[in-house]
């Protein structure tokens, strides 16, 4: 059965098998769609985040405009308050030194947040001017502002109207200018000149404002907002009018492609998203097409596999299906029927013929020899596999992706082995029944001589794994009942001197009474640990459960034959079969418990075997 499933596996990864052409049809179906969704997703994703980022840019160029805009505005509203004050009316007609020191001192010029101050005359003439910087006189920036007063056509900045605000450069610096025409604080008389107010303007004011880093540019400035995008950011440059509307500097700053690079980000999610989705749907196709239609011919192939190797011409009793492949099922057990059928009549016909003392003898000699090569064969179809196949394929496709961490990997890769090494010794105890089987039918007459001396020796004893065997018997009693069963056993060998047979039946039995005591107690969860321990020459282990106990008063009666604690079952004799098995191996068995819903200890004791050196070596 094995071979059979080796054999099966070799097909199925041969390049002409139905499953290595499903493999490839169905990834050539994965990566054609993964690639048309990723243009598909890529059409739908990134204009969209592409009108958001221009949408962005557009908004911070809108700001920027505003805060160029209202440095100017306040500055006009400022000195509009002095062209519209009689003071200030009177004062251009005869200036006075009282109004300079109060209009024009530190203190007043700091209260309006302006550095220069400045009345101009109708002719062109100034009045007083004036140019601080940390309420300190900067006779230097006087001079600049004076001369950008000279080069300065009032009226037309005025364009008809009594105030203005726009931009100036004094020299190396911005500033930000408002002018108004001196009236009466009604508005009447005739404006007998102009006052004007500068705020210088640097970068770090203006990187305050935006709330980005920003720099003023007074060389090449240009009349057009530019916006020039790189691979992370963009680079805008916004104008800033003087007066007469042209630029006469500009702007920059450069904000970063969040939207392009969210964008990329979802695309990329998006895609890699998809994609899973995509191989997952693909991934579960292949394993029901494998399941439903790969799986149910391998059974059958492997079953006519074991009908041509042993000769019993059993039937496939695997659940029935009313799709194809159980109709082919029924037309190959209606074959077996028929061979079945075929064979008894010829075996009834060949036992007429032999109708003698003689070949009565020789038949029921070769009758009873056989019965252990139909043990043996039943025992082999019987058995199950060791490790389940398909979690083996499961850790297999896992260890296949990359993004698999490498203790996952290292953990996958040690069960890998493992079930590799039990399908091994699978095939090497099969291998063995057979030689057994095929040694019986060479050796009939010593076989029968010899059977029932047998039937009254003790078993043979040799050296096993304990440690092994009650793995084996965990896999199979945490899989065997509705309750979950969590086990703890050590990884290390040990080895003792029994039956490892016999000594597979005890420990199976244990356990499965451990798990008997648990599911009593009314829970759906239990726990079973076993601990080995090595005294002398003997080797001790204790199989614990918390399960619901017993009374340690009774745990003599535990061994009676017939006796049993559950109401529902009754022969009792696998605690009785087990004792006698112990010590039938030279070893003991012992059941304790602290009393009623306390768990219970069973306590096995057999002799420790001497390993030889290259043994040793290979445990």
């Amino acid at each position: 059965m094995l071979r059979s499933l080796n054999e099966r596996g070799v097909r199925l990864r041969a390049p002409a098998s139905l499953g290595a052409k499903l493999v490839w049809i169905l990834t050539g179906v994965g990566l054609l769609g993964a690639v048309a969704l990723a243009l598909f997703l890529a059409t739908v994703i990134t204009p969209g985040f592409s009108k958001l980022e221009n949408n962005a840019v557009d908004a911070h160029v809108a700001r920027t405009e505003a805060v160029i805009h209202d440095l100017t505005a306040k500055v006009e509203n400022a000195v509009r308050d002095y062209g519209d004050w009689n003071s200030s009316y009177d004062y251009m007609a005869a200036p006075t030194k009282a109004f300079e020191e109060e209009s024009f001192s530190t203190l007043a010029m700091v209260n309006l947040d302006v550095n220069g101050m400045a009345y101009v005359g109708n002719d062109g003439k100034i009045v007083i001017a004036r140019y601080i910087d940390k309420e300190t006189d900067v006779p230097a920036m006087r001079e600049k502002l004076v001369r950008a007063i000279g080069r300065l056509d009032v009226k037309q900045a005025l364009n008809g109207n009594s105030s203005a605000g726009f931009y100036l450069e004094l020299g190396e610096t911005l500033a930000a200018v408002g002018v108004a025409q001196v009236r009466r604080s009604d508005g009447s008389g005739e404006p007998r000149g102009y006052v004007l107010m500068a705020r210088a303007i640097n970068s770090a004011q203006l990187s305050n404002l935006l709330q980005l880093k920003a720099s003023l540019a007074l060389a090449n400035p240009t009349n057009q907002v530019t916006k020039t995008a790189t691979r992370t950011r963009v680079e805008i440059t916004v104008p800033i009018p003087g007066a007469d509307g042209k630029a006469i500097a500009t702007a920059a700053y450069s904000v970063p492609r969040e939207m392009s690079a969210l964008g990329l980000q979802m695309l990329i999610i998006a895609v890699i998203g998809s994609s899973v989705v995509l191989a997952v749907a693909l991934w579960v196709l292949r394993r029901l097409i494998a399941r439903l239609v790969l799986k149910p011919l391998n059974r059958v192939e492997r079953h006519m596999g074991l009908v041509r190797q042993s000769g019993n011409l059993s039937l496939l009793t695997d659940e029935r299906s009313n799709d194809e492949i159980g109709s082919l099922v029924t037309s190959f057990n209606s074959m077996l029927a028929q061979l079945k059928d075929l064979r008894e009549q010829l075996e009834t016909q060949s036992f007429a013929l032999g109708r003698s003392e003689s070949a009565v003898a020789v038949m029921h000699n070769v009758r009873n020899a056989l019965n252990p090569i139909s043990t043996v064969l039943s025992q082999g179809v019987a058995r199950e596999a060791a490790i389940d196949r398909n979690i083996v394929d499961r850790a297999l496709s896992e260890l296949a992706k990359e993004e698999v961490p490498a203790a996952r990997r290292q953990k996958l890769v040690a069960f890998v082995a493992a079930a590799n090494q039990a399908f091994e010794e699978e095939r090497a105890d099969r291998k063995q029944q057979f030689q057994i089987g095929r040694e019986a039918l060479h050796h009939v007459l010593e076989i029968i001589g010899s059977q029932q001396q047998a039937a009254h020796e003790r078993p043979p004893l040799d050296a096993c794994d304990i440690t092994d065997i009650v793995a084996q018997n965990a896999t199979i009693a945490r899989y065997s009942g509705d309750i979950s069963i969590a086990f703890s056993f050590p990884g290390k060998p040990h080895w003792v001197m029994a039956s490892r047979v016999i000594l597979s039946q005890v420990v199976g039995n244990l356990f499965s009474n451990a798990a008997e005591a648990i599911a009593a107690t009314g829970r759906t969860s239990g726990s079973i640990s076993v601990s080995i321990a090595e005294k002398d020459d003997r080797v001790e282990i204790s199989i614990r459960d918390d399960g619901e106990g017993f009374d340690p008063a009774n745990a003599p009666t535990l061994f009676q034959r017939g006796f049993s604690t559950r109401a529902h079952k009754s022969g009792g004799l696998g605690l009785h079969w087990c004792a006698n098995s112990m010590l039938a191996m030279e070893g003991s068995l012992e059941l304790r418990s602290d009393g009623k819903g306390t768990g219970a200890r069973a306590i096995l004791t057999l002799g420790q075997a001497k390993l030889d050196s290259s043994r040793a070596e290979a445990a």
